[in-house]
């Protein structure tokens, strides 16, 4: 097989796993669309939860009612059909791998997705009541709170996102550390760092509150703490390079 001829079939090889991700994601979306609102008002309802007696969110655009569900609808479906998309790039670039990276790739996207949905979780049932809490509280008096539903989605997928992302944490670290980019005591050397990184971060995705910022900060360099102990625990001891004197 020439090159143009090798070149052109990995071309063709990646539009058809592109053409199953979308699909995989079409027929999820399908199944969820007859109960878009439902899902929106799961996703509400922690903010609906802490709304005064009597009070609601609103729509402030014509199309919104319809729209913002299913954008709901559409973003549950990608997060379902998530290990479907994942495994579907993995069978794309398996080919081109080593043996070894084989058998530290696929547990490494399985335990990313995981980590994902696992931060996703704690943003919904642990930081979302707390964030709003605290912003309803701190409205001022004789100021009725009627969030918009629409900037209500952008403001949870934003959440969501930095969650998702923070708890991949370990995975980056111990990926870090198999390829050889860092060892453990660059690691250690770089907790600080890693500390008022998290603080920064927190304080870009979160509301200007010190609880929510912590709740995200902090798990953020917990995991970071946990990537580290997972790295000392299983590389071998003569991989570790010791620090320049």
């Amino acid at each position: 097989m020439t090159p143009t001829e090798s070149f052109v079939s990995h071309l063709i090889e990646l539009r058809n796993r592109l053409l199953k991700i979308v699909i995989g994601m079409l027929l999820v979306f399908a199944g969820l669309f007859p109960f878009a609102n439902k899902v929106y008002a799961l996703l509400a309802a922690p903010m609906i939860d802490k709304l005064p007696e009597g009070t609601q969110m609103i729509a402030t655009a014509v199309v919104t009612p319809f729209f913002v569900p299913m954008k709901v609808a559409m973003m549950a479906a990608f997060v379902i059909a998530l290990p479907h998309t994942l495994y579907q790039l993995w069978m794309f670039v398996a080919p081109g791998l080593y043996p070894h990276e084989k058998k530290m790739m696929l547990p490494a996207i399985a335990v990313s997705t995981l980590l994902f949905f696992c931060g996703m979780a704690f943003a919904y049932f642990l930081v979302f009541p707390v964030v709003f809490a605290f912003i309803l509280a701190a409205s001022p008096e004789g100021v009725a709170v009627m969030t918009d539903i629409a900037e209500y989605l952008d403001f949870v997928i934003t959440l969501f996102l930095a969650f998702g992302f923070a708890f991949e944490v370990p995975i980056a670290v111990v990926l870090a550390a198999r390829f050889g980019w860092v060892n453990i005591d660059q690691l250690r050397e770089s907790r600080g760092y890693v500390i008022v990184g998290a603080f920064v971060i927190a304080a870009i995705f979160t509301p200007p509150d010190i609880i929510s910022q912590f709740m995200l900060a902090v798990p953020l360099w917990l995991l970071y703490e946990a990537g580290i102990l997972f790295v000392q625990f299983t590389q071998p001891k003569e991989n570790s390079i010791q620090p320049k004197a």
